[in-house]
């Protein structure tokens, strides 16, 4: 039994950049989250932060749905 340790070493990147973006992407729609709390507690709408949050949390409910069809097909 050999190892391709190029397809490894290319899934591992794969891997490694998808837990990069996925978080960042959750991290930024808290934090927009957060900002519109903020917003409306001054008297804003806050309606920019929530479309923002929304639309981070929109892409990383596609990405790991993506993800499990990927491992399920």
């Amino acid at each position: 039994m050999a190892i391709n340790w190029g397809a490894l070493g290319i899934v591992f990147v794969v891997a490694l950049a998808a837990v990069v973006v996925l978080t960042g992407l959750f991290a930024y729609g808290v934090r927009g989250l957060s900002e519109r709390v903020t917003a409306r507690a001054n008297g804003g709408s806050g309606t920019v932060q929530l479309t923002g949050a929304v639309v981070c949390f929109a892409i990383c409910t596609a990405v790991i749905g993506y993800g499990i069809y990927l491992i399920v097909a």
